[in-house]
């Protein structure tokens, strides 16, 4: 691996503007495929086999008048008032009449013919029925829905708009650059180069783009969901940034150590190239393995960012090396062109004298880091997952004001109105299935009403509108859900199924929670396997695997206690602290592990190379501690500032995700991998690197850490005088 990873980067090194010329390329074709045949991405959770998906899959069938999208116009007379009066009755026909006249509207509902007045007359509900499904209703009827209703605010009526309809997809803006230029200061301060630094950010750049534009150009073909992008922006730059950090580093020390330009920078992709590719394929298969869960919007997610990765990896060993030649010695900081090569660097600086003191104190700081991590994990016991609702949107926004609104004056369980969906082969069966169903719902606890049954043209699907008590995302609400289940699951004649945003939400976090052990478990021996592979060990990646655990253990209670138990939440923006989206846990274990096993192989790696080279356990431990620990440093901090960066946004989802990776990110790197990991490594000694020879023998030598890159290279040194 490492010798062909050298041939490579000498080749993009001489051939520097082929290379660039080719991803310049690239990037242009791409752009130009992404503005021909990019697509609208979805936000739809669709969850295959679940009974809220058949009953959904049945009304697009059967009563597609009835799938599509909704909105809810809610109007509210001033304090002291009714909406009884006359003046108020007549703007809200008009308000109605307006709405049903809307482009992409199948059907208006007055409130006072059907009831949807509140109790204290203040509050009523306009119900609006689109002909198409949310991700199919178009930005100008969405604009169109919200204007509804100037003539009722002229009259002095509270007029907000709210519904499925109102549903917004997170939009990239300032809030992210913000994450980018703080990347920038890191690597400028840790290069003290401006080339340098805005190389390493350049060749990230270009390669963020290649992937983003790629998967623009099969939107056209391929569904996205809305956080699907965003997800894949996230870690491409962050990675992108990473991996062209440690290539560059490790170029920079080549040349301090006397190596031409050119040398430099193959043996710099022979050998850190070599964790990249490797630390990336971690990244890749965990973010790939999300398929095995057998949920559409999560594989469309997981591949969406595992290419992008994939394409930072790509750029990392063919574009860096050519830029690095383009740059020459100006990589460098001015103090250091002039200077003569000083030998291997000496082993002085903050990162070797951390890793003394570590080293020293090993078992304080193990006992010290284990069980800070398990008391950071406790509360993740108490998590509860969900879909978000508007209840969790902006302060302020139309959805956010709309809910509390209905909330206050309906009460939460109109906010997480459910629906039966009844069907048969025959008319006459299905009317008297929707009328036993009807009568069982109502019996139920935690019900506050069951409309009358609405028919399609046939009269072989019926439905009906359950209102819970309780809001959507209320534990309460879920034992409803199953109850109802239970009760009309015995009735003869016709299929019942329970379904709407509610009751799908439920669904999707049932499966993804039994989804995650299993999905933790194919993660975790997966970590084993891969770093036996690169380590030839069995003690490293045992540890490199509970590490791990500590990790996730810990980001999910810091998780858990902010945006869920609500601690600090108004620093970051979260008004209604709630459950936590439902694909977070196992979206978090796919990406923390690829971006801890990053951070593994950058330092075990340096350790192992040192370790076969001749230096003891505990000098290689040292050693590979502080030579990395400021490129690990470096790189942490670039990626938590730009996860960090998404948490400015208001989308519920991806600030949840960006503060969940910032925080895992920032746990993994301080204090498992270079604190833990020092630890139990000076602690094995010889024994970390012990591998069965029956093991040794099946195992391929991937050479990650260059040995035989480096007898290749000493052999060559040593024939080119012969032949002289």
């Amino acid at each position: 691996m490492a010798t062909l990873l050298y041939r490579l980067g000498r080749a993009s090194f001489r051939r520097r503007r082929l290379v660039l010329a080719l991803w310049l390329a690239v990037l242009a074709a791409l752009g130009v495929a992404t503005a021909a045949f990019i697509g609208p991405t979805a936000s739809n959770f669709t969850m295959p086999g679940t009974e809220s998906q058949r009953a959904l899959d049945a009304l697009a069938k059967h009563f597609p008048e009835a799938g599509g999208a909704t909105g809810t116009i809610v109007v509210a007379a001033p304090e002291g008032e009714r909406l009884t009066s006359p003046q108020a009755r007549q703007a809200i026909g008009a308000l109605t009449k307006e709405a049903a006249g809307l482009p992409g509207v199948v059907a208006a509902v007055d409130p006072f013919q059907i009831g949807a007045v509140s109790p204290d007359g203040r509050h009523a509900l306009v119900q609006v029925q689109f002909a198409a499904v949310n991700d199919r209703v178009t930005d100008d009827q969405r604009a169109a829905y919200a204007k509804v209703g100037a003539g009722a605010e002229a009259a002095g009526l509270r007029v907000e708009h709210g519904g499925e309809v109102m549903t917004s997809e997170p939009e990239i803006g300032s809030t992210e650059a913000l994450g980018v230029a703080v990347a920038a200061a890191v690597l400028i301060i840790t290069f003290g180069s401006l080339v340098a630094a805005g190389m390493t950010m350049l060749n990230a750049l270009i390669g963020v783009g290649v992937g983003m534009a790629g998967l623009f150009a099969l939107s056209s073909v391929v569904e996205l969901t809305s956080t699907a992008p965003v997800l894949a922006l996230m870690l491409g730059l962050a990675v992108g940034i990473d991996y062209s950090l440690f290539i560059t580093s490790r170029h920079r020390q080549n040349l301090l150590d006397g190596l031409e330009p050119e040398e430099a920078a193959a043996r710099a992709v022979g050998t850190a190239g070599s964790a990249v590719v490797f630390a990336g394929a971690t990244v890749v298969i965990a973010l790939a393995g999300l398929a095995v869960v057998n949920i559409p919007f999560l594989t469309v997610m997981g591949l969406a960012a595992s290419g992008t990765v994939a394409v930072a990896v790509l750029v990392a060993i063919t574009l860096q090396p050519a830029l690095l030649g383009f740059a020459g010695h100006r990589i460098l900081p001015r103090r250091h062109r002039t200077a003569r090569p000083t030998g291997p660097a000496a082993r002085g600086g903050f990162g070797f004298r951390w890793a003394y003191i570590v080293t020293r104190w090993r078992v304080l700081f193990i006992l010290a880091g284990v069980l800070g991590l398990a008391g950071l994990t406790v509360p993740a016991s108490e998590m509860r997952l969900a879909l978000p609702d508007a209840g969790t949107a902006q302060a302020g926004s139309p959805a956010r004001e709309a809910h509390d609104l209905i909330s206050a004056g309906f009460g939460p369980g109109f906010n997480g109105r459910l629906a039966a969906v009844v069907s048969s082969g025959s008319a006459e069966a299905t009317g008297r299935a929707a009328k036993e169903a009807a009568a069982l719902i109502q019996a139920t606890k935690g019900v506050i009403a069951v409309t009358p049954p609405q028919p399609n043209a046939s009269g072989t699907t019926v439905l009906l509108a359950v209102i819970p008590a309780t809001g959507p995302t209320d534990a309460a609400t879920e034992t409803l859900v199953h109850d109802i289940r239970d009760k009309v699951r015995g009735i003869d004649g016709a299929q019942v199924s329970l379904t709407g945003m509610t009751a799908i939400g439920i669904d999707v976090s049932e499966k993804l929670s039994d989804a995650l052990p299993v999905y933790l478990l194919l993660v975790v021996g997966l970590s084993v396997l891969l770093l036996m592979l690169v380590f030839r060990s069995v003690l490293v990646p045992v540890k490199a695997a509970l590490g791990f655990l500590l990790t996730v253990g810990a980001t999910f209670g810091i998780t858990v206690t902010v945006f869920q138990q609500g601690w600090l939440s108004g620093l970051l923006g979260v008004d209604t602290p709630g459950p936590l989206v439902s694909f977070l846990p196992i979206l978090l274990i796919g990406i923390l592990f690829g971006l801890a096993m990053d951070y593994q192989v950058f330092l075990v790696s340096r350790m192992r190379e040192d370790f076969v080279h001749g230096d003891t356990a505990q000098q290689a431990t040292i050693s590979g501690t502080g030579h990395g620990a400021r490129v690990v440093t470096a790189a942490a901090l670039i990626m938590i500032s730009v996860f960090g960066g998404f948490v400015l946004l208001d989308d519920p989802i991806i600030k949840s995700m960006g503060f969940a990776l910032a925080v895992g990110v920032a746990i993994d790197a301080f204090v498992v991998r270079m604190t833990i990991v020092p630890a139990v490594m000076s602690l094995l000694g010889d024994s970390a690197w012990w591998l069965p020879r029956p093991l040794a023998r099946v195992l391929p030598n991937v050479d990650i850490e260059g040995e035989q890159l480096r007898a290749h290279l000493d052999h060559d040194a040593t024939e080119v005088p012969a032949r002289v």
